[in-house]
């Protein structure tokens, strides 16, 4: 296999692309790689169209991929465990609608699973699929992806529902601007 090599400064690393091109080196420069030059990038775009192609697009339809990978904060609920969840929780719970396919959605998880591990003590955090909960959806009359719901005794509380990918700084906002809600009821 060939190498591009393009060495600009002292401090050079290999990054293997896809086996039809050829390796592209990465020069490191002050803020770490990123240094590449013209010619060196048309490869780096290339590997990822490769990458694209082969990868990722095939894993997109394949039937596999029909949940969400949640971390070890947030759970991942269906309707028939949403009832239970929801309503038996002696603490406030956020639900989250969301979708394999939704970028947003996507977006927002490392955030609302970092939330989910500070706010552990405060609130439960689960996530409900929006293709394999349609029920839900009807119910809760969910229109975008994602959806933020916040629930205290089973019951949605007003004015809690939030649609879109949100920072999590504006996400902290909103949930800490609910649970004060939550708390005087």
């Amino acid at each position: 296999m060939e190498k591009a090599t393009m060495p600009i400064a002292s401090s050079v690393s290999t990054i293997p692309c896809c086996s039809k091109l050829p390796m592209v080196r990465a020069v490191a420069g002050g803020r770490g790689y990123g240094l590449l030059s013209h010619a060196s990038s048309a490869f780096v775009g290339a590997c990822r169209s490769s990458l694209r192609n082969r990868i990722i697009k095939p894993l997109a339809r394949s039937s596999k991929i029909n949940s969400i990978k949640c971390g070890a904060a947030v759970r991942e609920i269906g309707e028939s465990e949403f009832y239970d969840v929801v309503s038996k929780s002696d603490r406030p719970v956020l639900v989250e609608f969301v979708a394999t396919w939704c970028g947003p959605c996507r977006l927002i998880a490392p955030a609302v699973e970092a939330l989910a591990r500070e706010y552990q003590e405060k609130l439960v955090v689960v996530k409900v699929d929006h293709d394999l909960n349609p029920q839900l959806i009807e119910k809760y009359k969910v229109y975008g992806l994602p959806t933020l719901i916040v629930f205290q005794d089973g019951q949605e509380v007003p004015g809690s529902r939030k649609e879109g990918a949100i920072t999590k700084a504006k996400l902290k906002e909103y949930v800490d601007k609910h649970l004060d809600r939550v708390s005087i009821f």
